[in-house]
Parts: structure tokens; sequence; C-alpha cells
């Protein structure tokens, strides 16, 4: 597996452009809602009032967004942003802290928190999180205060619930933040393929516990080629490689294992799960892409936690970097990023269809 991994690194995250300047076109809103799990990928400012080194609230987090920093682990927009606006939706999806407190509409809710893992232990060190478990129990909430503004009429819950678009993106940290700290007791005790295991039994229990609770309609990322990240190269120092091979090739234990699971998932009644394989979006020709810098940050960061030093200037020309700081990709790469999950440009960027096709069943 090793050569394949390191050869196919040649081509890593630059080549989701399809145009270096791509933008996404705001359509007629597909789904009457989008509900969003997952981890610092996704945190659109739900971290921002936990006890977590895990936030970004300052800058120069946000500086190509139009609020200045919200929380977003991102120079711009996330991923979850660029979804929103090719569904149509008029704004981006509130992050869970911001609808609790208040009355709650039926555009959907952003769950997603940095630091959180399909395990509860994973991104222990950061801090306080919301794990993927408590992102479920915050969703139930959701569902309630649902259950009474459409005046506790069950039908058309269920109903508005099954139409709802799902999207998961979580894992990331049970590899960063667990499994690959440089000191691990998981690593000790688990080869990565038994490791994946336990990720993927518990991971289906969370899927199935989504289902459960109204979700038909579900799109899941893989993890991502974590080996290539700038704070990965900065911990395990490559021997003439461009990325970290070994962590790259333990992820992929898991990301085999997820079609199975996704198959499985679709004998359930009415469910449509698919896959976005976020280590093909990875990939591409480069040639379609004005990127430069493919192995640092645009932002100075801080050594031990890898997000940007507070206040401080950063690279003249973002969309020239793949990373904004040692773990999250720049806007211009979400952007891009978001547009094959909704939009396949390969075959093997979805399993068994991209989210656009996904709506249309």
């Amino acid at each position: 597996m090793a050569p394949y991994i390191t050869k196919c690194m040649i081509l890593i995250i630059v080549s989701v452009f399809v145009t270096p300047q791509m933008q996404l076109i705001q359509a007629q809103q597909q789904v009457p809602g989008m509900y969003l799990f997952g981890d610092s990928q996704f945190d659109n400012g739900n971290n921002n009032f936990l006890i977590t080194t895990s936030k970004t609230n300052y800058p120069p987090y946000g500086i190509d967004y139009p609020d200045g920093p919200t929380g977003r682990f991102s120079n711009g927009l996330t991923i979850p942003d660029g979804l929103a606006l090719l569904l149509g939706f008029d704004r981006p999806i509130s992050p869970f802290v911001a609808v609790r407190g208040s009355d709650i509409n039926l555009r959907g809710v952003n769950y997603g928190s940095g630091g959180a893992g399909i395990l509860k232990d994973s991104g222990i060190l950061l801090g306080d999180r919301f794990t993927m478990d408590e992102q479920l129990q915050n969703h139930q909430t959701i569902i309630r205060r649902i259950t009474l503004l459409l005046g506790s009429n069950q039908t058309a819950v269920n109903e508005y619930l099954n139409k709802c678009l799902y999207v998961v993106n979580i894992g990331s940290n049970d590899y960063l933040n667990n499994y690959y700290l440089l000191v691990s007791t998981s690593r000790l005790l688990y080869s990565p393929d038994e490791f994946s295991r336990i990720l993927i039994k518990k991971f289906s229990q969370q899927l199935r516990t989504l289902y459960n609770n109204g979700a038909r309609k579900v799109a899941v990322f893989g993890v991502g080629l974590l080996g290539c990240l700038p704070q990965e190269l900065a911990n395990f120092p490559p021997n003439g490689t461009l990325c970290v091979d070994f962590i790259n090739n333990g992820v992929q234990f898991f990301n085999m294992k997820l079609p199975p699971l996704i198959d499985t998932l679709n004998d359930l009644p009415n469910a449509e799960f698919t896959l976005i394989n976020t280590t093909s979006i990875s990939l591409g020709d480069p040639s379609l892409a004005g990127i430069q810098v493919t192995n640092a940050s645009c932002c100075p960061t801080v050594r031990s936690t890898g997000l940007c030093v507070p206040n401080r200037a950063t690279c003249s020309n973002r969309d020239v970097y793949v990373f904004w700081d040692n773990f999250h990709p720049t806007d211009i790469v979400n952007r891009a990023t978001a547009r094959r999950a909704y939009s396949q440009l390969l075959r093997m960027d979805a399993y068994p269809v991209d989210i656009r096709t996904l709506l249309q069943q």
C-alpha cells in the first residue's frame, strides 16, 4: 500500500480545483433543511464558548469571511458553507450554540465541533468538545423543538426529517488526537486494522442512531490524507517522501471499511446513504490549479496546537496555499471540496452517488 500512497502524494489536495477561481452558484433551495455533524472542518462556532484549545474566534481566522472570525477553522468558507450555497440556502447553516437558546427555524443546524471524534476519548487533550455522541444528543434536543414548532404533528415531523440532508465528517481526530499522537496508548494496544474496526463498529451505531431519528438522505465524508498535513510533517518528519506514509496507510484501513458500511446501512428501509471519498477528491491533475504551496500553512502557527498565531500577518496570496493553518484547508480548497462532493468530477469521488444525485433520488 505504501508505494501507491507515496506516488499519489505528488498530486495531493492541490488538485481538487477544477478551475482556480471556482465560484459557487446559488440555486433554488433543494432541501428543507441540512444537518451537519463533524469536527473542526465543519465547526462554524460551536467551540467558541467551550474551555478548549481548539477554537478559532480570533484574527487572522475569518480574514476572508464577511463576518470576520466566527469560530470557523479557515480564512473564509468551510465545506458546509460551500455545500449550503450549492444547495440554494441564502446563508450558511447556523451552529448549534446559536440556535439552542432561541426560536429554531427549519433550515437546519450545524453541530460540528473542533476536536470531536467518533470515540469519546479522541481529542480529550484539547479540552471540551461536542463528541459525535454528544452531537447526536444535541440533534435529539433540536428534534424535540421541531416537534413543538410543528404542533406536535408527528407525521409532519417525520416527513420533514426524512426530506432533509444530513452530512457527517468525523474520524480525523480519532487518528490525529488519539491513535497518532506522539505518545499514544491506542497505538500500543491496537494495530491500525484493529483500531479501524473499533471505529467502524462505533460509527455504525452512531449512523444508525441518526437513521432512527429520521435521517434518510445522509452523506458521509471519509477521512483525508492526514499524513500530508503540515502538523504531521512536523511531528513525524518523512524520510524522502512528500507525506507521512504510515499515517496515510493506517487511515486507509478505516476508509476501506466505509463502502461496506454504506452498503449495509442502505439495506435499512428507505435509507439513502452515500460516501464522499475525501482521498479521491485530494487527487487529480495539479496543472488545473493555481496552487503553489502544498506542505506549509498560510498563517504562522503555534507549534503545540497547529493553529494560527493570534493577530499575526498571513501569506499575501491565500489562494495559492492548500493549508490555512497546520490542519485546515484554505477557503478556495473548501469551496472546491464542497463542489466535488456535490457534483463528482471522478467516479471515485462518491459511492454510490454524489450529493446532487442523492437528492434527486
